[in-house]
């Protein structure tokens, strides 16, 4: 005959449960305050006037969500999956937009407000040659062109020289 299992008190039988239900609430904790700071980013950081700029409001369980600045026009920001976490959009910086660091402020449909900077670069990024040529002289530039025509001139005589030749047999 197997042994009986010793019976458990009432009271021990309600600390069992009181643990059990505080896990429980424990481990729901974390999913219960997702929502409860909301975070956003700009990137790029730095732009210059002109740029375009991405915009991301991230925690803040609603679908509507905007964001608004001193550097762009306001924009209406649209989730980016079912669950409405996160909130995109994108924005053009004014071409006349002054220099320096500019508040973004992202607000959430329920009211949640998360302000970040966004630095608005002096002028338009360098293009082109890449800052390549400001650094040599004419009398440098001058060289490389004169090397650059001796070039082409070979060239050209090489070819004609060989058709020259190929013609005359």
């Amino acid at each position: 005959m197997p042994a009986k299992p010793p019976a458990t008190s009432p009271v021990t039988s309600r600390r069992l449960m009181a643990i059990a239900a505080a896990t429980l609430i424990a481990a729901a904790a974390p999913a219960t305050f997702a929502y409860a700071a909301p975070s956003a980013g700009v990137s790029p950081t730095t732009v210059a006037p002109g740029g375009r700029v991405a915009l991301n409001l991230d925690g803040c369980g609603t679908r509507i969500g905007r964001a608004t600045s001193t550097a762009f026009s306001e924009v209406r920001l649209t989730p980016g999956n079912s669950e409405a976490t996160n909130l995109f959009g994108s924005a053009t910086v004014f071409r006349d937009a002054n220099p320096g660091t500019h508040r973004v402020t992202f607000e959430c449909g329920s009211g949640e407000r998360v302000t970040v900077s966004l630095q608005v670069a002096s002028g338009a990024a360098r293009g082109g040659t890449g800052g390549s040529i400001g650094s040599m002289s004419p009398g440098q530039v001058a060289v490389g062109g004169a090397l650059a025509a001796g070039a082409l001139g070979a060239g050209i005589w090489v070819l004609r020289r060989r058709a020259a030749g190929t013609g005359a047999a």
